[in-house]
């Protein structure tokens, strides 16, 4: 008796999803899902805030960033 993996009808089957997503018909156009454009756009958005507050300091220093000095005192916390 042999014993088959499951993995391997799923690879398939994958493959045969992506490959759907990537040949586009001859009577309509390329588009994209929303849910991926919308990850998308959130990953780039957290990956900018990320690459800003790593590099905090080089941006405070050529003048892109500024040390807090145009924030009211009031709006500061105690």
């Amino acid at each position: 008796m042999q014993i088959q993996s499951k993995a391997l009808p799923q690879s398939f089957s994958l493959r045969r999803t992506f490959q759907g997503f990537t040949t586009a018909d001859q009577g309509r156009g390329e588009t994209s899902h929303p849910l991926l454009v919308f990850s998308v756009v959130v990953l780039l958005t957290l990956f900018a805030i990320v690459e800003v507050d790593l590099h905090s300091a080089q941006l405070q220093a050529i003048g892109l960033l500024s040390h807090g000095a145009g924030i009211d005192s009031i709006f500061l916390s105690p």
